[in-house]
């Protein structure tokens, strides 16, 4: 248990849990950054008995908090069900149900969805899960928006992941939300991590690792990256690459899952929020730095990413002194 935050997240753990990712939100929230210089998470695993075996019994948790360290929580994970068509325990029903009714945020990872759905708290939500159970999902609960081809959706205060890896992404993005940009990348570059994915990206990448090393888009992300502050076009990025626009567009969508535009819109997104968290208070500067032109495309951007403005985002996340 760590408790160097006021914010308070609580791991919902259960019999046959997979522990991938009960140890993502672990990594992320419960371990001390004293790198960061600022007060983490408080963390706490909890389950309805303090003692949880965990799938194919790799392993038994012990001295595990109980139940109402959810009442205590601001944010609260549930990770994994083992079996979804098994209904989950009614205690953790009405714990999630009562936190959700005062406010807490509530976060599933892979088929934890089912669990929320079984609270009724997706009742009406946008919310994701494993491809493989989407249908099952959407059969059991219909009354969920099921967004079934995406990493993530982040419905505001409920946000549901599709699955193992993906659960790293939406931590990240949840360490986004609560602390910039910046302290994300510091916590993605500490886990030796790729920059995360956004939420709209596939679940289903046809070509997670190319055959061969030439064929891979790292040398031409790359190149991008340096040139943000330009008029890049995906004709640009298909000319470096040596491709046909539609040949760079199925090459992205194999070994990203998104599209050449908006991977682009992304990195200018991601580059805009660190120079404003670093205290670039020229809203034209950043505009022209990042690639959006001009200031009232950046606000749009931001705010469409972000759901802030840059002062609003400024005034949250800022770093300078």
């Amino acid at each position: 248990m760590s408790q160097d935050s006021s914010h308070k997240v609580a791991v919902l753990v259960d019999e046959g849990s997979n522990p991938f990712e009960m140890g993502v939100a672990t990594e992320l929230f419960g371990l001390r950054r004293p790198e960061l210089d600022r007060p983490w998470y408080g963390f706490t695993l909890c389950s309805t008995e303090p003692s949880v075996r965990m799938h194919l019994g790799m392993f038994t948790l012990t001295g595990v908090a109980g139940l109402e360290a959810v009442e205590a929580a601001d944010t609260v994970i549930v990770p994994n069900r083992p079996d979804p068509e098994t209904p989950a325990r009614e205690p953790v029903l009405a714990a999630i149900r009562a936190a959700a009714a005062r406010g807490a945020r509530l976060v599933s990872f892979c088929t934890g969805a089912f669990t929320l759905a079984q609270a009724g708290v997706l009742d009406g939500r946008r919310a994701t899960t494993h491809w493989k159970w989407a249908e099952r999902f959407r059969t059991l609960f219909p009354e969920v928006l099921l967004e079934p081809d995406v990493l993530f959706v982040d419905d505001g205060d409920v946000l549901t992941a599709a699955g193992s890896a993906a659960a790293l992404d939406l931590g990240l993005h949840l360490i986004s939300r609560d602390h910039g940009a910046e302290i994300a990348n510091a916590v993605s570059r500490r886990l030796v991590f790729a920059g995360h994915r956004d939420g709209g990206q596939r679940q289903f990448v046809e070509r997670p690792l190319p055959p061969v090393p030439d064929t891979s888009l790292a040398p031409v992300l790359e190149w991008a990256r340096e040139r943000l502050d330009r008029p890049l076009t995906v004709a640009d990025l298909a000319a470096r690459a040596a491709a046909s626009q539609a040949t760079l567009h199925r090459r992205f969508r194999a070994e990203l899952g998104t599209t050449p535009l908006a991977w682009l819109t992304t990195e200018r997104i991601a580059l805009a929020c660190r120079l404003i968290e670093r205290g670039e208070q020229r809203l034209d500067l950043v505009a022209r730095a990042s690639g959006f032109g001009t200031a009232a495309n950046l606000r749009a951007q931001l705010r469409r990413a972000t759901g802030l403005t840059p002062t609003a985002y400024r005034a949250r996340f800022s770093t300078a002194s």
